[in-house]
């Protein structure tokens, strides 16, 4: 029982997180009337600048964070405006086709800039280490994924 009880924890921790970036997706697609494919090499890019701030400048999570961001909508401008601009209220397809090749052409810069290994971010203090539940223990940046998870459930109306 402890371990259908330990595969059900990560399965939630790892089901939020999925469920966040879904969340994303109904918001680019349906309110916005786009079909973009690239979201996750944009998640990517920003991944990048937030490792490479907080792990190699020693900044910290919470400023590799903020330049994460700052880092990101400065590349995703010139995108938007050059790009993105091109194919609202084109055919799907075609928003598909474009935004499909976005994100080939950016996994292959940051390949080639940052090559081909993964980068890890530090975690803060508060999410380091684990708690314990009663019948296993959990990492707390798992635990914290699915409260955000939850709360996102709660303010959307799932």
């Amino acid at each position: 029982m402890q371990t259908v009880l330990s595969i059900a924890v990560d399965a939630l921790a790892y089901g939020m997180v999925l469920f966040i970036i879904s969340i994303g997706l109904s918001v680019t697609m349906g309110l916005m009337r786009v079909i973009n494919l690239a979201h996750g090499a944009f998640a990517m890019i920003g991944g990048y600048f937030a490792s490479y701030a907080a792990r190699d400048l020693g900044l910290g999570y919470g400023v590799g964070v903020l330049v994460a961001i700052i880092g990101t909508v400065i590349i995703a401008i010139p995108v938007e405006r050059f790009l993105y601009r091109r194919i609202y209220g084109q055919p799907e397809l075609t928003q598909v086709l474009m935004t499909i090749g976005i994100t080939f052409c950016v996994i292959g810069i940051a390949n080639f800039a940052f090559g081909p290994t993964l980068k890890t971010i530090p975690l803060p203090s508060m999410l380091q280490g684990s708690v314990d539940l009663g019948f296993r223990t959990i990492a707390t940046h798992r635990l914290f994924s699915i409260v955000c998870g939850l709360v996102v459930a709660g303010a959307s109306g799932c």
